[in-house]
């Protein structure tokens, strides 16, 4: 299963769970050019880092991927759930 794929899942699944909010946040700084606290990724498990670090491999290699709107909606929709909570 290729990162960007995993990583839907893996948001759609556990929203509320921090490693779902990192790897949202990422995903929303990835498409919108914004930026990314770093430390974010240094204070997540070990899995989500290594998710991450796959994530900008496949970014930067396969930036049209269609299955990469999935990954956006889902990080998008993360968002809005998350608002909704606080």
């Amino acid at each position: 299963m290729n990162a960007i794929k995993k990583a839907r899942k893996i948001i759609q699944s556990a929203p509320d769970e921090p490693s779902s909010g990192t790897l949202a946040s990422l995903v929303v700084a990835l498409e919108t050019e914004g930026s990314f606290d770093l430390s974010r990724l240094y204070t997540a498990d070990l899995s989500t880092f290594e998710l991450a670090l796959d994530i900008l491999r496949e970014w930067r290699i396969d930036r049209y991927y269609l299955g990469k709107m999935k990954l956006i909606d889902a990080a998008r929709q993360h968002g809005s759930l998350t608002t909704g909570l606080q």
